[in-house]
């Protein structure tokens, strides 16, 4: 079969194809209004995320390095992995605390490059931060709530740069807030809290009505006040309160805090961060018995069987003994020395929901003193995943922006770096009934003068569920891509403003379809429909090898390679072919600005799914590369290519020598075999060349990638 494949040419023209007489088309619009300008070197890359320890060695070892770099891709993005373990960065271990006795407080990174090249920063920890509030969000021992697990030592507190010192707003329009999820709906009207210091002197208990998850379906329900449920002069301590006569069946119970005692932490007064916010040791819940006791329907125990619970924001303060060395963020000398970022601008990240101001400055400043190349700075990570809200974000981001600008005026700032959303992301309504956590974040922005600061939005792109993988999502992911480009601007960020997608895979959990040809595919159609309803960046991930482990529905691992647990590479998988054939055939990386084009196909299914999507780029060396995706899973299909701009008689096709490389079922198939998985065969793509005129027609083999690249007539 593949000795016949070599003969006939990677895409079929021979004369006795069937389907001739009804081939269908792929009309290219070259109409110059419609050209979109790019170049591969600022918008195609990969990026770098968090490594388990036992993987950093081998990771920046110069072979593994070869090989992530033989994918193709250009510029990288250095992935902060911290803030989703609720962890503050220290992006440089050398550096001072704000309570150097006791190696605790905030600490910021030394801006000074070590003397000695031995001293490089070659890697960077996680800290775990002691006062959190979220009952699961990763973090092994550290990943449960301190406000239900029975310890009243123990206490979360809010971020101290959500409070009026450093908004310079009122704590109102910054409403902090701890929201207590039962698991199943019970009958409250009760509520004991043991308020640290500082503790809220005005706050809200309310409860939800709706049948789904106010965190995820925050549009599902609506919360409303007990009818005892507001509270103002309070003096904190720990006390019970009736919340209303009768019991109210509910799962979840919201405390909405907007007034502060200004009163220290555990801390101590010499940092006037210990005495902003809010803080609260044990939140207990439930009902009064009949003899009228106190019924506590909440589980109290140091571990995520606790009642699970979710908080606005969490203070960053934290001690040298929290350190969890586990998983490594690489250090940043070792990141722009290791050659993975391919001697391009690279674009980094700052700690923002779970660092300082200070600490996020320091480190541009250090990269500065090391002459590296910058292209952005992201602000933070996933802020919608942690349930932030847009207002708190965009405080954080402006007193962010206002550091780092005091560094460099010329950085180029952007966020949110939202997690993987097919759709617009929505949020509690505010006061004028606004739901758009996009539109609410621009508006803070507008309304303070400042959206100058936000130089590109970015985001993360995992659009599958992992379990829920069918070849079918291949007719969805230009939609998908097209939504939540649209979504961003209709939010209204600027046209002026690029969308990037800064993080990106078939799913944001491992499953078995990723090691299919299927992966490659919808590679290549995410990145062409990206740039296509107008992405301007697009970074795939991730570049290095990964073990191949158990996911959902089978073995499988992220990326480019097959490897075994000590990430020695025995195959490729079939990302990376599909990775090679966007970066060395479709685009022409080194060679500068491209044209993207859109086409349209007509060959569809009796469903109306489109089969055959189409990608052209014009390119800096006077070639025509036009990418087609044949999504069906059992046919080929016969097409004739056009080139119009819409005008009378100007319709161009392919003209002369053209070149054809096709990469799909045929070269690639897995074998799931557990441990034992892998691809037979396994590639290389297809490579021909062929002579083409205004009549040739082309056959895409079924399941698979193609790129044609020549001259037009």
């Amino acid at each position: 079969m593949r000795l016949l494949w070599r003969v006939c040419a990677a895409v079929v023209i021979c004369s006795a194809a069937a389907g001739y007489a009804t081939a269908q088309s792929v009309t290219v619009n070259t109409a110059a209004g419609k050209a979109i300008p790019f170049d591969p070197d600022k918008s195609l890359g990969s990026s770098l995320d968090i490594l388990a320890a036992r993987e950093f060695e081998r990771v920046f070892s110069p072979a593994t390095i070869q090989q992530s770099l033989s994918a193709g891709w250009g510029p990288i993005s250095y992935r902060q992995n911290t803030e989703l373990t609720i962890a503050a960065w220290h992006w440089n271990p050398a550096g001072s605390w704000s309570d150097p006795q006791h190696k605790s407080g905030y600490f910021t990174g030394s801006a000074d490059p070590p003397g000695d090249p031995k001293s490089d920063l070659r890697a960077s920890y996680g800290y775990p931060l002691p006062h959190r509030g979220n009952t699961r969000n990763g973090g092994a021992s550290h990943g449960f709530s301190r406000l239900t697990d029975g310890d009243p030592g123990t206490y979360w507190k809010s971020n101290p740069y959500l409070s009026s010192k450093f908004t310079q707003e009122s704590d109102s329009l910054h409403p902090q807030w701890i929201v207590v999820d039962f698991g199943a709906p019970q009958p409250i009207d009760a509520l004991r809290i043991a308020w640290a210091d500082p503790y809220a002197t005005r706050f809200l208990v309310q409860y939800w009505s709706g049948g789904d998850d106010p965190m995820n379906r925050p549009l599902a329900g609506l919360w409303s006040t007990f009818p005892q449920g507001e509270f103002s002069g309070q003096s904190g301590g720990d006390r019970i309160v009736r919340l209303s006569r009768e019991p109210v069946r509910t799962r979840f119970l919201r405390i909405w805090m907007t007034e502060s005692s200004g009163t220290c932490d555990s801390h101590g007064s010499s940092d006037p961060r210990n005495c902003v916010g809010y803080a609260a040791s044990e939140i207990s819940a439930g009902n009064f018995s009949s003899d009228g006791k106190f019924v506590d329907l909440v589980k109290h125990v140091a571990g995520e069987n606790q009642t699970a619970t979710y908080v606005s924001s969490i203070d960053p303060w934290h001690s040298e003994a929290d350190l969890s060395s586990g998983q490594i963020q690489t250090g940043f000398d070792l990141f722009f020395k290791s050659g993975y970022t391919n001697h391009l601008p690279a674009m980094v990240p700052v700690s923002l929901l779970y660092g300082t101001p200070e600490d996020s400055a320091a480190e541009m400043a250090y990269l500065e003193k090391r002459g590296y190349p910058v292209s952005y700075v992201e602000m933070g990570e996933e802020p919608d995943g942690q349930f932030m809200l847009p207002e708190d974000y965009g405080a954080l981001y402006l007193e962010w922006a206002s550091a780092l600008h005091r560094v460099d005026a010329q950085l180029k700032l952007g966020g949110p770096v939202f997690e993987g959303v097919n759709e617009d992301i929505k949020v509690w309504p505010d006061g004028g009934g606004k739901t758009s956590w996009l539109g609410r974040f621009v508006d803070y922005l507008k309304a303070h003068h400042r959206l100058d600061d936000l130089s590109f939005v970015s985001f993360e792109h995992y659009p599958i569920a992992p379990c829920d993988v069918n070849w079918s999502d291949l007719y969805r992911e230009p939609e998908w891509t097209r939504t939540v480009l649209e979504a961003w601007r209709e939010d209204g960020v600027p046209e002026s403003v690029p969308l990037m997608n800064t993080e990106s895979n078939l799913s944001w959990e491992l499953t078995e379809p990723m090691q299919d040809v299927m992966a490659a595919l919808w590679l290549a159609d995410s990145v062409g429909s990206f740039f296509e309803f107008g992405g301007q960046v697009y970074y795939h991930s991730p570049i290095q090898p990964e073990p191949l482990r158990q996911g959902c529905r089978g073995y499988s691992t992220y990326g480019n390679f097959i490897a075994d647990a000590d990430l020695n590479i025995k195959q490729y998988s079939s990302q990376y072919f599909a990775s090679r054939m966007i970066n060395f055939d479709w685009v022409q990386h080194g060679a500068g600005v491209h044209r993207f084009f859109p086409a349209v196909s007509d060959v569809r299914d009796e469903a109306g799914n489109t089969l055959v999507t189409a990608y052209a780029v014009a390119r800096p060396d006077g070639e025509w590369s036009l990418l087609l995706v044949n999504k069906d899973a059992g046919n080929s299909h016969t097409l004739r290519i056009r080139f119009s701009d819409g005008t009378l008689n100007s319709q161009r096709h392919f003209d002369g020598p053209i070149r054809a490389t096709t990469f799909g079922a045929e070269q690639y198939v897995w074998h799931p075999d557990g441990a034992k998985s892998h691809a037979d065969p396994d590639g290389p793509a297809a490579v021909s060349s062929l002579e083409a005129r205004p009549d040739t027609p082309f056959t895409l083999p079924r399941a698979s990638i193609t790129v044609l690249r020549g001259k037009i007539q």
